[in-house]
């Protein structure tokens, strides 16, 4: 979610010339490396968005016996949507924006629910940053449990041996609301010299270091902290690893204890890691993998100000705290009317929010409405349809608002 930008085809490597380990692991073998490297091919990504556990090493978030019940209730949701300025029925609508899934709740009952390229309800879909948004609900309960004292707090409060590092007097508040002041440029162009590029080639891709160690190691200040919003996907993962710090746990041990077993999910989930099992850490910033129906909970969940059933998962003060945008925090297209929260995209001029992904991943909430919608898409730019999906989930909802 940043500025317009044109994605490489051809995904060329930026990858250290450090060599890989003598004794590489089974994620690290020439063919794994390549295969990351080629995740993102539009032609395949549909594919490769639902099978990222044949790709990366990763860690489970397991679920609970419990699973929380979604009655059926279909009902018409519309069928004319905007794509590219043309009217276009459900299905053509859905192809246009290389839809992978999706999933309409109203009133806690699922009124429409449907799987395209192969995928299914056991089908475990690639996040992308809606993993942010995931990261944040954890935050917020580490707060509660008094595991991290505040969101003033910074970072060298809970990682240490970060002191004299650009990040480690930035506040935990700064991290979320992504005003750390560090030097970075989200610029999706795959392929390319840019700096999120060489990032995701030696982390995810080579398996060279992890997110949070470019992080500590290479930052620099570049505004003071808290006076400017940009997007920084490497500030989610700093947040990752000081929530790791302060709960003593991995990210996917506490969203399993905390989050997945008592919202009553019904599928083991998983996280991507940036690296092989034995030093890798989660991809906070994009890399959890769910079922379409379980994102489905997770917003329903927020959308209930964080209760299930008589369960209290995220604390209400922290589900409103995060889903309020601050006045100056409108940074994307004016038209789309973006701003931003804790980790959570707000929708101005409605009582809505979603969390994003890159290539079009939605959990959209809609509070004035009680609708929550889940879309996965694979379409073959990172950014785009922006607004022909906020048009879409607004069509759904006044449809619903009418019968």
């Amino acid at each position: 979610m940043k500025s317009k930008l044109a994605c490489s085809v051809g995904l060329a490597l930026s990858i250290s010339t450090t060599a890989i380990a003598a004794e590489p692991s089974r994620w690290e073998t020439p063919t794994m490396i390549n295969g990351r490297a080629a995740m993102l091919m539009p032609e395949l990504n549909y594919l490769t968005f639902q099978h990222m556990d044949q790709l990366f090493a990763t860690r489970p978030v397991a679920a609970g016996e419990t699973k929380r019940e979604l009655p059926r209730e279909e009902r018409d949701i519309g069928n004319s949507f905007v794509f590219e300025g043309k009217e276009q029925g459900l299905d053509a609508f859905l192809e246009e924006t290389a839809t992978n899934a999706l999933l309409v709740i109203k009133d806690g009952k699922i009124v429409k629910e449907i799987y395209r390229n192969t995928s299914g309800e056991q089908t475990r879909f690639m996040s992308f940053s809606m993993a942010k948004s995931m990261l944040a609900t954890m935050i917020g309960i580490a707060i509660s449990e008094g595991k991290i004292k505040s969101v003033d707090d910074k970072v060298v409060d809970y990682l240490p041996d970060w002191k004299g590092t650009a990040y480690a007097d930035v506040t935990i508040l700064n991290l979320l609301r992504m005003r750390s002041g560090i030097d970075w440029k989200e610029i999706y162009e795959f392929g390319s010299e840019t700096q999120l590029t060489k990032v995701h080639d030696n982390s995810l891709v080579g398996y060279k270091y992890r997110w949070c160690d470019y992080a500590r190691n290479e930052s620099k200040p570049l505004n003071e902290q808290g006076s400017t919003f940009n997007y920084s996907t490497l500030d989610t993962s700093v947040l990752g690893c000081v929530l790791e710090a302060a709960t003593g746990m991995k990210g996917a041990d506490y969203m399993s204890e905390k989050i997945w077993k008592p919202a009553g999910m019904e599928a083991p989930a998983f996280y991507v890691l940036d690296g092989s099992e034995a030093v890798g850490r989660e991809f906070y910033g994009a890399g959890f993998n769910a079922t379409l129906r379980d994102y489905g909970r997770f917003g329903l969940m927020m959308l209930e100000n964080g209760k299930v059933g008589e369960t209290q998962v995220v604390p209400q003060d922290w589900v409103e705290a995060s889903t309020v945008a601050p006045a100056d925090s409108a940074v994307v297209d004016p038209e789309v009317g973006y701003g931003y929260g804790y980790q959570w995209w707000t929708i101005s001029g409605s009582d809505a929010y979603s969390a994003v992904g890159l290539y079009n991943q939605y959990t959209y909430v809609d509070r004035s409405t009680n609708v929550v919608i889940v879309k996965l898409a694979a379409p073959a730019s990172p950014l785009g349809y922006e607004r022909e999906n906020l048009d879409f989930f607004k069509r759904i909802t006044e449809t619903l608002a009418k019968n």
